[in-house]
């Protein structure tokens, strides 16, 4: 019998990308000073949690353009905890350097792959 080409949602590496913001924004928010955590800290979180809330919600979906659709979701997500809130986070000296770079880091690796994997669906969808 063939081997099964069905990944589990746990070893999508774009998933796994999105667990690692999520774990770098949470060490961040963890760091800001209480009464920011509940303004910038909160946002930053929302948006970075949501990359990969969306990226499993993609994921169940049956048809490929609602897969793609929830996928852009998640992607403006990763524009706004990454292109948005971290910037922000930086200028205001409110995040360390490690945390800025790393988060950055993963961030672009996850973009790659979440645009790939968009991409790979509207190919997929146009053979149908």
């Amino acid at each position: 019998m063939g081997e099964s080409k069905y990944i589990e949602l746990e070893n999508l590496e774009v998933y796994k990308a999105a667990l690692r913001l999520s774990e770098i924004a949470w060490a961040v928010f963890q760091r800001l000073p209480r009464h920011l955590q509940f303004s910038i800290g909160d946002q930053f979180i929302r948006s970075s949690d949501s990359i990969g809330a969306n990226i499993a919600e993609a994921y169940g979906r049956y048809s490929y353009l609602d897969r793609i659709r929830i996928l852009y979701i998640a992607r403006g997500s990763y524009f706004e905890s990454c292109k948005h809130w971290l910037q922000l986070l930086e200028k205001r000296s409110l995040i360390s350097r490690e945390h800025f770079q790393d988060y950055k880091a993963t961030g672009k690796n996850l973009e790659y792959k979440l645009n790939r994997w968009i991409k790979s669906l509207r190919e997929l969808k146009k053979d149908l």
